[in-house]
């Protein structure tokens, strides 16, 4: 039963019975009870959103509560603090343009896009996603269309800005391969040939982004998210840029830096600096150098606050042996052990298990390769490199 069953009447009754009683994990007595006075599809239907709206609150906050999800698209959708982020950027660039969101899914993007001041249209393929969508725009009393349509036939003449972000899962699983996204790549090069924004994985391969396209890297809160292609009139020059969110820290040039040995401090990039091939601003934020030059590891003999990355106090470096990390585990009276890793083939999660941290203490052991050589630091975190509630 589709989620335009809820939108009102009996429908819209049991969802709000439904929500009102919501607890995870008691799916099945809410169903029992609800059958006693509404129709079973109806409300197996209403149990399953209200089920949604609780686990999308992590990705659209109190918007969640009014919204309408599909699984999948609740799935696939952009958190709210990135495509806020992404509208307020477009906003600034073209003020009140005509935006059309190619595969919006339920509106996400839509949603940001149009309380930014943006004109919004959606074209989705899906008519009961098309359906949400639709819901969702007038549930949160926003102006909008939403069409039931494929990207690649939609006429975009009538729009200042195309936005796309294409499908990448297939048979159930996430695509990495930027050549088996729906629409395919080909699409999605010639749409960045016009004034456009495309969202795509952060592994997308720096050598596939068209000449003249501006990449972003975004994290939120410590956690890569996504990157965007931006073309036309919203590549303001730029190659590459790397976005920390919820601050909204950005950074695009990479100064050369060099490489030596280890300072009084670490400092791990921001993962949207590192794939943005930003590392050696860190290097030149903190006064700072590689400690390889095929690292994503930054030292420096000072503290400096940055928010492009996290720092570590070096209190001494350690044999990269199990015996002996096992020795400053047990000596150290550690039981709270955090494992940070580059350039090394080990598990984090199988390694603390082998050392077997049981004390009161708490440490960071970083373990990378400096040349061919393991190296294992203990340090003291110092900072994280985004806000901490």
């Amino acid at each position: 039963m589709s989620v335009t069953a809820l939108l009102e009447g009996p429908g819209a009754e049991v969802l709000a019975a439904a929500c009102a009683e919501y607890r995870p994990g008691n799916e099945l007595q809410l169903v029992e009870k609800l059958r006693r006075r509404y129709d079973a599809p109806l409300v197996t239907t209403a149990v399953t959103q209200a089920a949604l709206r609780h686990r999308a609150v992590a990705k659209f906050g109190p918007d969640a509560e009014r919204m309408y999800f599909t699984p999948d698209g609740l799935e696939q959708a952009t958190r709210t603090t990135v495509s806020t982020h992404r509208a307020a950027r477009l906003a600034a660039t073209l003020p009140g343009a005509r935006v059309v969101d190619l595969g919006c899914g339920i509106g996400g993007d839509l949603i940001s896009a149009a309380r930014a001041g943006l004109h919004v249209t959606g074209v989705e393929r899906d008519p009961e996603t098309a359906a949400t969508a639709r819901a969702n725009l007038s549930a949160l009393g926003l102006s909008g269309e939403v069409l039931v349509g494929e990207a690649e036939s939609t006429d975009l003449t009538p729009y200042d800005v195309v936005f796309a972000d294409p499908a990448r899962r297939a048979d159930g699983r996430r695509v990495f391969d930027h050549n088996a996204y729906s629409p395919p790549w080909s699409f999605v090069t010639q749409l960045l040939q016009r004034t456009a924004c495309v969202k795509v994985a952060p592994g997308i391969p720096h050598d596939a982004i068209p000449e003249g396209v501006e990449a972003e890297w975004i994290s939120d809160s410590g956690e890569v998210k996504e990157a965007a292609l931006w073309s036309g009139q919203l590549s303001p020059g730029t190659s590459r840029r790397a976005t920390l969110l919820p601050g909204g820290a950005s950074v695009t040039d990479a100064p050369e830096a060099d490489s030596g040995p280890v300072g009084k401090y670490i400092y791990e990039p921001d993962g949207a600096v590192v794939r943005a091939g930003l590392v050696t601003a860190v290097a030149a934020a903190v006064d700072g150098w590689l400690l390889d030059p095929r690292i994503a590891y930054v030292t420096a003999s000072t503290y400096v606050p940055t928010a492009l990355a996290s720092a570590y106090e070096v209190l001494e470096e350690l044999p990269y042996k199990e015996k002996a990390l096992r020795s400053w585990v047990r000596t150290q009276g550690i039981g709270t052990l955090e494992i940070k890793k580059r350039g090394v083939d080990l598990d984090p999660a199988q390694l603390r298990k082998k050392l077997a941290p049981k004390g009161s203490a708490s440490a960071t052991l970083v373990i990378t390769r400096i040349g061919r050589d393991a190296v294992a630091y203990s340090c003291r975190r110092v900072t994280t490199s985004f806000p901490v509630a």
